[in-house]
Parts: structure tokens; C-alpha cells; sequence
């Protein structure tokens, strides 16, 4: 991975990170599927003002239907599931979760991508987790996740996730990955608007100032240009690697929430902090300025 996509993923992590206190301040007035149909709604319309710059081909045929199931899956069913784990536990239970979506991630990656994953990189994702394990449990109150419904539902959305990487990365050797994402997003937009359209309409139109900024920040920070980095790194990277970035979420979501939404921090934080920095730096150790460039579709 080349150190400016590192440095740009981190930022990227601290960015999506922040989502997880927007979705509870944009709570008061939207509902979980109005979120969701308006973030990607917003990013769709964003990147399809931008089509004739994008390079490569569109996908047709089966790569065309893989990039719709895609959508569905990531766009709609994914995100309505994630926002509505954080509506029911807290922004910094959520933020704590994020740590086994590099794990699943990985697992994926492995199963269906054939990538190996070293004794190296499994000692930093244990590093990584014990880092979690400190953030939420040495405060002396013990482990606790918001509710154990709350938190299998919020962690059964990183399967629709890691689909993003696990169905893209084969797609963008035939087709133009920022093609491939604008479908992918107007196909997750089409089905938020079959599910809850008109809802989300009436609910939008009284919606204050600031929560369009809010949605706005999401649909293109977090959506339009997270997810098109994350493409351009998963293209010459293997999954399991950038993945293993994702561990900067769940400190940096801590941190937001404290500050955002009040809820307490303890010094258990920062040992966990010091734990997912260095299983960071083990598991990506060897792993910077070693491209694998893969040809994008023609």
C-alpha cells in the first residue's frame, strides 16, 4: 500500500467514524431508512453529475447485475441495518463494534479473493481487538455493547459491507470503478426509494438547516469520496490489508462522541488507543510502497 493511500484511509476512518454521532443527532428528525435513502440519494446525484469524467467502461451484462445486487446489498439493506443498530445502543458502543468488521472483512477476503492472511497480520488484528477490548472495558464497569440485540444487529451489517470489496474488486479489471460505484449507489438509492420514499420525502421537507449539512457531509465525504478511495486502495492493495484501517474507528468514535454527544470517556481509552496503534503498525509493518497495480477496465 502506497503511504499516501495510509495516511488518506486514516483520515477516511476518522471521517466514517463520525457518522455513527450524525446518525444519532439526525435521529430527532429522520427515521433509520430516511437516512439512509437521503445519504446515498445525495451521493448518487453527486457522482452522476460527474459521469462523462469517469474513465472506463460501464459494466454490462453479469458485471451489470453483479453492480446492482451490490447496491442493494451494500447501499440499502447494509446501512439500514447499521443505522439502526446505533438508533438502539450508543454512538460509542457502535464505535467500539467497528472492530470486528476488519476481522469479517478479512475472513472474507480470504474465503473468496484466495488473499493470505500471515501470522503477522493475525497478531496485529489481536492487538488490535485487545486495543478494543481496553477502550470499553477498563473503565472498571466491565464490557458492555448497548444491549446484545443491538449490537448482533449493528454488527451483521459489516457482511453486507464486506461485499463492497469482496464483489468490486473483481469488477473494477472490466469496468471503471467510479462507473461501477455511481450504479451501485443508484441502484441502493432505487430500492430506499421503493422501501420508504414518500416517508422520507415528507420527513425531508422539514428537515433544519443543519441536518442537511449533516447529510450532505455524509453523502459526499463519507459516501462519494470514502467510497471511491477505498476502490482506488482494494485495486493494487489486498483487502485484508487496507482493511485492517478500520481499527482507527472505533478510538476516533469514541473520542467524537464524547465530545458531540457527552458520553463519558475513561482513562481504560487510552491504553486501548495505544493497542490498536500498535497492532496497526504490526500488521501493516512491510506492508507500505509495495503496489500490485490491477489494470482498470477498458
Amino acid at each position: 500500500m502506497r503511504p499516501a493511500y495510509l495516511v488518506l484511509l486514516i483520515l477516511l476512518n476518522f471521517c466514517w467514524a463520525a457518522s455513527l454521532s450524525i446518525y444519532k443527532t439526525l435521529a430527532e428528525h429522520l427515521a433509520a431508512g430516511g437516512m439512509v435513502t437521503l445519504r446515498f440519494g445525495l451521493a448518487g446525484l453527486c457522482l452522476v453529475v460527474f459521469w462523462p469524467l469517469f474513465r472506463g467502461a460501464a459494466p454490462r451484462g453479469w458485471d451489470l447485475v453483479k453492480t446492482v445486487v451490490m447496491g442493494l446489498i451494500v447501499f440499502m439493506l447494509g446501512h439500514r441495518v447499521q443505522v439502526w443498530g446505533v438508533k438502539l445502543g450508543t454512538a460509542g458502543d457502535s464505535a467500539v463494534l467497528m472492530s470486528a468488521e476488519p476481522l469479517l472483512t478479512s475472513v472474507a477476503a480470504a474465503v473468496f479473493l484466495r488473499e493470505h492472511i500471515g501470522p503477522q497480520r493475525w497478531f496485529g488484528f489481536g492487538l488490535g481487538m485487545a486495543g478494543v477490548v481496553l477502550l470499553n472495558a477498563a473503565s472498571g464497569a466491565g464490557f458492555q455493547l448497548g444491549g446484545l440485540a443491538a449490537s448482533l444487529i449493528f454488527i451483521s451489517s459489516f457482511l453486507c459491507e464486506a461485499l463492497y470489496s469482496i464483489m468490486g474488486k473483481p469488477l473494477m479489471a472490466r469496468a471503471g470503478m467510479m462507473k461501477i460505484l455511481t450504479l451501485a449507489l443508484l441502484a441502493g438509492t432505487a430500492g430506499n426509494l421503493l422501501c420508504d420514499g414518500p416517508a422520507t420525502w415528507a420527513a425531508a421537507r422539514g428537515l433544519p438547516a443543519r441536518d442537511w449539512a449533516l447529510l450532505a457531509y455524509l453523502a459526499v465525504v463519507c459516501t462519494a469520496v470514502g467510497y471511491a478511495v477505498w476502490f482506488v486502495v482494494i485495486k493494487e492493495s489486498d483487502v485484508n490489508i487496507v482493511a485492517m484501517t478500520i481499527f482507527a474507528q472505533p478510538l476516533a468514535g469514541l473520542v467524537i462522541a464524547a465530545v458531540w454527544l457527552g458520553e463519558p470517556l475513561h482513562w481504560g481509552q487510552l491504553w486501548g488507543g495505544v493497542a490498536i496503534v500498535a497492532g496497526l503498525l504490526v500488521g501493516l509493518f512491510g506492508q507500505i510502497g509495495t503496489p500490485r497495480p490491477v489494470v482498470e477496465g477498458k
